[in-house]
This record gives structure tokens, sequence and C-alpha cells, in this order.
């Protein structure tokens, strides 16, 4: 259950878009932007949902992809471009392509995790076998946290003890008001509450930092995983882990506590607003007082919670899904004190299994990847324990990655890409049909006013303050959660940190953060396939061209475009150029939600609209960016291909994944990301350049007519 909402609402590569950027520390390794559906990012991607990382990929060389930066071998071409460009451009690829045990997806994105990941473990391996690092440094901190996880004897001797401490406090907490100022108190630390609350960016004054709440409480993915009778075999399943996980703590009557503990939560899950509607940047921002928000949401002691948080005095907060505040609320005051005990005793147990004896971590493993996303296999414990380390110290890990592995000149070649997509982005607005000059002036001042950060921060994370024990797995989170929560506590009263990075070097993907209205490339995104200095031109514009054009695109989707060039939340439109707008995403939402990759599960245009609009920019203005990058002369033909084909190819390759069925279900249940095959078909079957490149007809399965084509940037 995640807890802490920080940061400002970023767009990814692979996660969502939305007010505030949420965290959490967790063990896969990394803080995740928005993973639950209580905020919006615009990422490349999504952080898969069992957030394993496996070393299938042995090297720590980038890999190559064919002489030119595509593989023709990997094409099915049995396969017409019109009826799957994804199967036509990946066919082949994809079926040698084997998941491995330990993951639930993978692909091009996984390829390249993996390689970061190979790349820390050989870095966090060497230091964990020095016995010279200076105390306190950095690098002493990085080989402790790695110690701490691989000392199996003592967290097995350990088992169940570190948590008696939480229940005691728990059981402690036999009234509503203790048991909801314990909820405040869990804040960085173990525990659940039924409101998530942490620090953002505030949106309409992006100078300065705000507290922000909103519905929480959940257990399963999100409200549907209760309420959806597709996912009814997998509530059945979290009831059976809740009881086992109370058996397992000793926790009295586990049966009927796990029945009570469900229908509570699926009481919540019928107040919570829909994924759909937590995405509206417009509709979760109301101000309140706490006093304001205690008169229209009674039944739970506010000021009391706010000020277990740490944040009682503040003299304005944020409300995301107000109308579901009071609901919850009075749920929360009607369910019997002994149930909320309950909920909070299994909520923590849940929260700590990973740091405890193998058969809580299993027990844990079990439920939330084998059963919630099919995966097989549990990762190995030594790559678990990089993760984990890398997790608690990912910026000093990232200074010494980028120290090694990022060569100054794929910043200067990304610094010339990302120039040419704003010179060919500012020249399609100027062209655009359906947009008046005043709301065109709007939109080229704020790419005018966009920011680049690329490869690294120009500072970095203090973890003076951290303190991180060789034998101490479990206080080693507990302090790197409160550090984190301090961290977050203490910018309050600070001005917007804006050289800060809401991901480390190491990772792989990109963002657009509104509040700051700026574009974000992680070193370890630019690498094959996204990026590739021996490759040919056109394959590196639609990788990471396309990538530089969908975080760009991003600033100006359905949500990001609420934010004028200083990230300030406020409408910049004319009325008609919004109703046009509005017209155009409402077209492109009703072709995805016409692709149904699962029988019964089709794709939600409505949750992906953000990203969909960021592929659909990003593969058109990467287009043009290539054609303006030609200086006027024509494209070479290598290996019987143009230069459009050679950039389409390079598109659909770094969508080349495929899923296991659970954890695809999952991503279309809750990821505003639509499945690798629709990103490439999707946007694909929208660029008119695209049917001329591989002469799709009329009768082709994707075909769209030119009148039917969605051309919004």
């Amino acid at each position: 259950m995640k807890k802490l909402l920080i940061g400002a609402a970023v767009g990814a590569l692979l996660l969502p878009a939305a007010p505030a950027l949420a965290q959490h520390f967790s063990d896969d390794g990394h803080d995740h932007a928005c993973v639950d559906e209580s905020c919006t990012v615009f990422e490349l991607f999504q952080t898969p949902a069992d957030g394993a990382t496996v070393m299938g990929y042995q090297g720590v060389d980038a890999p190559k992809y064919g002489t030119w930066g595509f593989d023709l071998a990997g094409r099915d071409t049995s396969v017409a471009p019109g009826d799957s460009f994804f199967r036509y451009a990946n066919g082949t690829a994809l079926d040698n392509l084997q998941i491995p045990s330990d993951r639930t997806s993978y692909g091009s994105f996984n390829l390249l995790r993996e390689l970061s990941d190979n790349r820390v473990k050989v870095m966090i391996d060497a230091l964990a076998a020095r016995t010279d690092l200076a105390a306190g440094s950095d690098e002493q901190k990085i080989a402790d946290a790695y110690r701490s996880y691989m000392d199996e004897a003592r967290i097995e001797a350990l088992d169940a003890q570190p948590l008696q401490p939480y229940l005691a406090a728990i059981r402690a907490a036999d009234t509503h008001d203790k048991a909801a100022v314990y909820m405040g108190e869990t804040q960085g630390r173990l525990g659940a509450s039924i409101f998530g609350t942490g620090i953002s960016t505030d949106q309409k004054a992006p100078t300065r930092y705000v507290v922000s709440t909103g519905q929480g409480g959940l257990g399963l993915p999100n409200r549907d995983y209760y309420l959806d009778e597709r996912f009814a075999q997998k509530k059945t399943l979290y009831r059976a882990y809740v009881e086992r996980m109370l058996e397992m703590i000793g926790w009295e009557s586990p049966a009927a506590s796990a029945d009570a503990i469900v229908a509570f939560e699926n009481r919540i899950a019928e107040a919570h607003w829909t994924p759909i509607q937590n995405r509206n940047r417009d509709e979760t921002y109301n101000e309140y007082t706490i006093a304001q928000l205690a008169a229209e949401a009674p039944g739970f002691p506010w000021q009391d919670y706010y000020n277990a948080v740490g944040v009682g005095e503040v003299p304005r907060l944020i409300v995301r899904q107000d109308t579901a505040m009071p609901k919850i609320a009075a749920i929360y005051a009607e369910t019997p004190i002994e149930v909320i005990q309950a909920w909070q005793a299994f909520h923590t147990a849940d929260d700590a299994a990973p740091r405890l004896s193998r058969r809580f971590a299993d027990a844990q493993w079990e439920f939330r990847s084998r059963d919630l996303n099919g995966q097989p296999m549990q990762r190995p414990r030594d790559k678990r324990g990089i993760s984990f380390a890398e997790g608690m110290l990912g910026e000093a890990v990232g200074r010494q990655y980028v120290d090694e592995y990022f060569p100054a000149e794929s910043k200067a070649k990304m610094e010339e890409l990302v120039a040419n997509l704003r010179t060919a982005l500012s020249h399609r607005i100027d062209n655009l049909t359906w947009m008046g000059a005043d709301t065109k002036a709007a939109a080229q001042e704020k790419l005018r006013k966009f920011t680049v950060k690329i490869g690294y921060p120009n500072k970095w994370r203090d973890y003076s303050a951290l303190e991180v024990r060789p034998d101490d797995l479990f206080g080693n989170a507990e302090r790197a959660g409160l550090f984190q929560w301090n961290y977050q506590l203490n910018r309050l009263n600070q001005p917007v940190d804006k050289d800060e990075w809401g991901m480390t070097p190491q990772t792989v993907n990109a963002y657009y953060n509104s509040t700051n209205n700026e574009i974000v490339f992680p070193a370890a995104i630019l690498q094959p396939p996204f990026f590739d200095p021996d490759a040919d031109p056109a394959v590196n514009y639609g990788g990471i061209g396309g990538v530089i054009g969908h975080e760009i695109g991003h600033g100006f989707d359905d949500q990001g475009s609420k934010s004028d060039g200083d990230g300030v939340l406020r409408n910049w439109w004319t009325d008609a150029d919004k109703a046009n707008f509005q017209a155009l995403t409402t077209r492109l939402g009703a072709q995805y939600d016409e692709f149904e990759p699962i029988p019964g599960h089709p794709v939600q245009g409505g949750l992906t609209m953000g990203e969909n609009i960021g592929d659909a920019g990003g593969t058109a203005v990467g287009l043009e960016a290539y054609h303006l990058s030609l200086n006027g002369q024509p494209a070479p033909v290598i290996d019987g291909t143009t230069g459009d084909q050679r950039f389409f190819y390079g598109w659909a390759q770094v969508w080349q994944s495929k899923y296991r069925e659970d954890a695809l279900i999952n991503q279309i249940a809750t990821d505003p990301h639509s499945p690798a095959e629709f990103r490439v078909i999707g946007p694909l079957r929208n660029v008119d350049a695209w049917y001329e490149a591989f002469d799709v007809q009329p009768g082709s399965k994707y075909y769209l007519a030119p009148a039917d084509r969605v051309r919004i940037w």
C-alpha cells in the first residue's frame, strides 16, 4: 500500500500523469513513481506490477541490434504491416523471446533494465568485498545495505520478532481516535492508512510545496479488483492471503478477521474514484483547511491524524478525491475497532514481509507476484539484495554508475536530438489547422520554456543522515523510510528544488514533470535500442527521438496541457480551441477502446489517453525531426529499406515485449499505458507516412481512412 505522495505532476515513458509524484520505498530497489492509482505521472513506461528485475542478460556492455540499429531478421514478414505492424516488425524476435521464470513480462525495456542491474550488481559486489571503505561513506552504506539483506541466518533467527513492537502498538490503538493517530504515525514507517498523505509541488503555485491527501486503504491493485466480477478469483486469493498472514503473526481469529478486512476494503473500494477520474487534474486539485475537511468528512479525527503525520500546522492542503473522503471517513467510523486493528496488523505484516524470514517473504511473493501477476519463480536473493541497496541509496549508486557507464558524447548527441524535436514541434504547432493564433502563441511559449535534463542530476542526494548497519535489515528499511519522509517533510517551508530528479540515472525510463515543465532522460535509457551512436539516424529518431517527442507531448496531452510554460495549472486555451482539442482526443480514445489484447479485457482509452497522445505526438514529431535532420538531402536506402521505414522500425523495436496473461490483465485494469502491441499499432495507424512507407491499403486490419486518422500535434 503506497502512502507517500511527493514531488510534482510528471509523465513518463512507461508510467501515468498527475498532480503528485508518488514514491514509496520498496524491495524492488526503486522508488516507484505513482504505481498506485492515487496520483498520475507522465512517464514513458510503467514499472511491472511485480517490480521484479532479473539478470537473464549477463553482459555489462550495451546490446546491438543488427548492423545499423534494427535487426531485420527479427521481423515476421508473413504478417502484413497493416494487419499488425507490431508483429511484422518484431514477430520472429518475439517468437524466440522467452519470459524468464522470475518475470511477468519481458522485452526491450527489460533487457536494458537488466543491463543496468548487471552493472549495478558488479559495482555493489565489488564494494561488498572490500574491507577498506571509509566509515560513513556512501560506498560503505551501499555495501552494508547489501550485506544486511544477505545475512539470512540472522533474518531467519529473528523471524517475526521485528514485528512485535508494531503489533503491540496496534493492539494498544484500541479506539478509533487512537487508530487514526497510529495511521498518521506510520508515515515513512511500516503500516497502512485509509488516506494517503504526502508532500508535492503545488500545481497552482509551483514554486512552493503543499500537503496532499487522497484516497487509500486498499490491498488489491485498485477498486476494480473488489467490484468487477472479472477479478472475483483474485479477491478470493487475496482473502486467503490475508488469513495466512494473520495466522503467521499470531493474530486472533484469522479466518473471521480476514473476512472482515476484505469486507472493510470492499466498502472503501466502493467509495474510491475510478482510475479514469483520478487522471483529471482539475478535479483532483481541491483546496481545504484541516478544519474544513473535518467539517465535510466527519467520522475521522483529521487534526489528530495530521498532527501525527507531522503536518498539523499547515494552513492549507490539497484534497484529491474530495467526494470520496466523507464516504471513507464514515466507513471508518462505522467499522468496529477490532476490524481496523486486524486490518492494520495485516498490512503491517504485508509491508514488512520482504525484510522478514523466508516464510513471510515467500508468502508475500506467492500472492503479489505469482497469484496476481502470474510470475512462476521468485528472484534469487542476491538480486533482491542488490535492488534493496539501490533502493535505499539510489543516487549514490547512480553517481558511480554515471562515472563508469555514461559517456559525455551521449549527452551532447541527446541535446542535438532534443533541439531538433523542439524545432519540429514548433513548426507543427504553427501549421495546426484546428488551433487559433492566441492558443498557438501560448503553446509556443510553453515549448520555449521547456527544461531538459539529460543523464544525471547537477547535484546529488546527501545520505549522510542515513544510518545503515550490516546486520540490521529490518532496521535499515525502517531508517530508510523515515529518512525519505523527513526529507520530504523538511521541504515544506522551502522553495521548490528545480534541480531535483524523480528518477535515478540507472533507471531505464524518462518522464515529463508538469509543474517544472521539464523533460528528463536518465543515463540508462540512452542505449540501444533507444539510442545507439553507431546506428542509422532514422532508427535513433524512431527510438529515442520518439521518446523525446513522447515526453514533450505530455506537456500537450489532455492533462499536461492544463499547465502553462511556468508549470502553473491554469487554462491557457480559448474555448473554441479547447473544444477542438477535446473532440480530437475523444476520437483517439474511441480508437483505443476497440483494442482487446485479451478477450473480455479491452484497453481503456480514457485511462490511457495521456500516454496515447504522447505516443501519437512522439511518432509524428519524431518523424518530422528526422526529415529536418536530413537538411534537404534524400535519406539513403539501407538493405532495401527507406529512411521512413527505418524510423518506424525504430519505434516498433523499443516496444518489443511480451507478457504473462495475469500481468497483462493487471496492466489493462490499472496502468495508464496501453499494452506494448498497441503502443506501436495505435499511433502509427494515424500517421500518413506510415501508410506510404509500407503500402498499407484499405482492407488491412488496422487501416484507417484519411478522414478517420487523428492528427493532434
